[in-house]
């Protein structure tokens, strides 16, 4: 009978801890992802950032593009905290189209022997292509209905007579794109004794203040 009750407190207790460990496993990201996200956090580091979209580009250069390109933490907060919130697969969703498409605006205005083409855009294309191809395997498409916030962008960035432009620098582009990536997939980048939240803005500020800059 003693070992009756305790078998049935120890599957209870299993059980409980179940429960309370399922949210994680729904919300984290596939461990096959991470490979690619990690090329590509690679190829989207500052030092990158800044020799081929800072210096070889005039003072202030910037290009045209429709204001949800510019796809910051920000964007991502106000979209998790509408009354109908955006979910992790929405975002990421969106993310992967914002990225590809401010890659081709930079590619549009560069000639074809220019060095940030050739030596880095066009290979971060592929990377971002690569990525996409196993973010489908791994997400397949589903009939679902979208938030309100979230159609609304997509609707905007397919509508071919929309004209909400901005100018952006194109390193900034990449900078959006960059932050944006560890904070949607943090799962692939945050350890336990990671102290940093990559979703909160006050980390990059931080960050960016203790980084020496370059002289």
């Amino acid at each position: 009978m003693v070992w009756s009750k305790v078998w049935m407190l120890r599957g209870l207790l299993v059980a409980v801890g179940l429960l309370w460990t399922l949210p994680v496993w729904v919300s984290s990201v596939p461990n096959t992802l991470c490979g690619p996200l990690e090329t590509l956090r690679q190829q989207l580091s500052s030092t990158f950032r800044r020799r081929y979209l800072k210096h070889n580009f005039p003072i202030n250069y910037t290009i045209q593009v429709h204001y949800e390109e510019v796809f910051k933490l920000h964007n991502i907060s106000r979209l998790r905290n509408e009354n109908e919130p955006a979910e992790d697969k929405d975002l990421q969703e969106l993310w992967l189209m914002v990225a590809k498409t401010g890659i081709k605006r930079i590619l549009w205005v560069l000639p074809e022997r220019h060095p940030t083409r050739r030596r880095y855009l066009a290979d971060l294309e592929g990377l971002f292509r690569n990525f996409e191809q196993s973010y489908v395997e791994m997400n397949p498409q589903e009939e679902r209905v979208l938030p309100d916030s979230i159609q609304d962008i997509w609707d905007r960035l397919n509508d071919p007579d929309y004209q909400g432009w901005r100018s952006v620098k194109p390193k900034s582009l990449l900078d959006n794109c960059y932050r944006t990536l560890l904070c949607l997939f943090k799962d692939c980048f945050v350890e336990d004794k990671d102290p940093y939240d990559y979703c909160n803005r006050l980390h990059w500020r931080r960050e960016k203040i203790q980084t020496p800059q370059p002289t």
